[in-house]
C-alpha cells in the first residue's frame, strides 16, 4: 500500500510538471494569457499539493505524515484554511487515539509526536473548527506532551464560547492533579488562561480562578506556583 501511494503521488507530480512544462512552451501567448496560466498553474500546483497531503496523512507511516505536516505548515502560511488542509489536520490530531489501525491486534498509528505537530499547526489554522478539534484532543488524548501543545494551541486561538474551552482546559488539569500532576500541563494551562482573557477582555468562568489556586497552592515546582500567584493578580484588572 506505501508503495502505490508513493507511486500516486510521484505520477501526480510529473503530470504537473508535465503540464506547466507544455503551458510555459505554448506560442503566441499574450500577456493577459500568460497571466492566466499562471493562475492555472497555480492551481493545479496546489491541487498537487493538496493530495500528497491527504495521501500522506493516511499512510500509517510516520515519516510520511511528519511531511504531510511540513506541507500543511506552508499551507497555512500562504493562508490556505481550506477544508481539506482542516480534514488532514483533524485525522492527523486523532491518530492513534479515535482513528486507530491495527496489525495482529497491535496499534501501528500511535505516534504522539505526530499529534504533538498537528496540534501546532490547529493553533495556526486558528478556525472554529480547528478549535473543535483541539477540544476533542485534549479531551481524549493521554500523552502529557500532545495534551500540553493542546492546550497551547486552544490558548493561542483563544475562543472561548460558553466557558467550553476554559472548562475543559480545568478539567484536564484537575484530571492530572487526582494521579501525577504535571507541571508542563499546569503551565500550559496558565499561558492559555492569560491569552483567553486578553482575547475576551477577561474570563467569567469561576472554575478558572479555583483551578489557578490550586495550583499556586499545589505540589507543582516553584515557577509554576508562582506564575500561577501573578495570574490570579493579572485576572484582577478585567474586573
Amino acid at each position: 500500500m506505501l508503495t502505490f501511494k508513493r507511486f500516486l503521488i510521484f505520477a501526480a507530480v510529473m503530470l504537473a510538471l508535465t503540464v506547466m512544462v507544455s503551458a510555459q512552451s505554448r506560442p503566441g501567448l499574450t500577456s493577459p494569457d500568460n497571466r492566466e496560466m499562471s493562475v492555472e498553474q497555480s492551481y493545479l500546483q496546489e491541487s498537487v499539493e493538496l493530495m500528497i497531503i491527504r495521501e500522506q496523512s493516511r499512510t500509517d507511516n510516520r515519516d510520511m505524515k511528519m511531511v504531510a505536516l511540513e506541507y500543511i505548515n506552508d499551507a497555512i502560511a500562504r493562508g490556505n484554511k481550506s477544508d481539506e488542509i482542516r480534514s488532514a489536520l483533524e485525522f492527523l490530531s486523532l491518530e492513534g487515539v479515535v482513528n486507530i489501525s491495527r496489525e495482529n491486534g497491535r496499534v501501528v498509528n500511535n505516534f504522539p509526536d505526530v499529534r504533538v505537530k498537528a496540534a501546532t499547526a490547529l493553533g495556526k489554522l486558528g478556525t472554529p473548527e480547528a478549535k473543535d478539534t483541539l477540544l476533542k484532543m485534549v479531551n481524549r488524548d493521554n500523552e502529557p506532551m500532545v495534551i500540553t501543545e493542546a492546550i497551547k494551541s486552544l490558548g493561542i486561538i483563544g475562543m472561548n464560547n460558553a466557558d467550553e474551552v476554559t472548562q475543559t482546559i480545568c478539567w484536564t488539569v484537575n484530571r492530572f492533579n487526582v494521579l501525577n500532576p504535571d507541571n508542563l500541563i499546569a503551565l500550559s494551562a496558565l499561558d492559555a488562561f492569560s491569552r483567553i482573557a486578553k482575547a475576551n477582555n477577561g474570563i467569567k468562568d469561576r472554575t478558572v480562578t479555583e483551578t489557578i489556586l490550586k495550583i499556586a497552592q499545589g505540589t507543582y515546582i516553584t515557577p509554576v506556583r508562582d506564575r500561577a500567584t501573578e495570574l490570579l493578580n493579572e485576572l484582577r484588572q478585567y474586573q
